[in-house]
C-alpha cells in the first residue's frame, strides 16, 4: 500500500475510481464537478496505490484563520470496498492534517450512504448539505 501525491497522470484513474462509485456513493452528476478539482489542485491530494493499481483517492484543504481541514473527495474503487482501504486513507489524511500543525477541527461533506463509515471513525452528523449529502464534523484537539 503506498499514498503518494497526486499528479495530473494519474487524472483518469481516479476518474474511474469515482465511476466506480457512481451512483451508488456519488451523484453521476457530480462527475464534471470532481474533473474540475482535478484541474486546479486545490489543497493536497493523494492517489493510494495496491497491488500496482489506482484504488482510491482523496485529499484535504486547510483553512488556517478558522483553524479547520476539510476532506475533500475521498473515494476508494467500488470493488475494493470492506478491505480496510478507506479508513487506510482517511487515517493518512487525518495525519497529514496533524502534521501541519494549528487545526482543531475537520470537517467534511459525505455522501449520505459514506457517513455511517465516517460515524464509525468518530464524525459527528452536524446537519445535511445539498444533494442530500451528510455535513460532518471531528474535534482534532480537545483543549484550545
Amino acid at each position: 500500500m503506498e499514498l503518494r501525491p497526486y499528479s495530473p497522470a494519474d487524472r483518469g484513474l481516479c476518474l474511474a475510481v469515482f465511476d466506480s462509485n457512481a451512483p451508488g456513493f456519488f451523484d453521476p452528476g457530480l462527475r464534471r464537478e470532481f474533473e474540475e478539482f482535478l484541474e486546479r489542485q486545490d489543497g493536497s491530494y493523494f492517489v493510494m496505490e495496491h497491488e500496482s493499481a489506482i484504488v482510491g483517492c482523496g485529499g484535504y484543504a486547510i483553512e488556517r484563520e478558522k483553524a479547520i481541514a476539510r476532506l475533500v473527495w475521498g473515494m476508494v474503487r467500488a470493488d475494493s470496498h470492506r478491505l480496510g482501504l478507506g479508513r487506510y486513507l482517511l487515517l493518512f489524511r487525518l495525519r497529514e492534517i496533524t502534521k501541519a500543525g494549528g487545526i482543531r477541527m475537520v470537517h467534511l461533506d459525505a455522501p449520505q450512504h459514506s457517513a455511517p463509515f465516517y460515524e464509525k471513525q468518530g464524525f459527528k452528523v452536524i446537519g445535511i448539505a445539498k444533494n442530500e449529502r451528510v455535513e460532518m464534523v471531528m474535534k482534532l484537539a480537545v483543549c484550545p
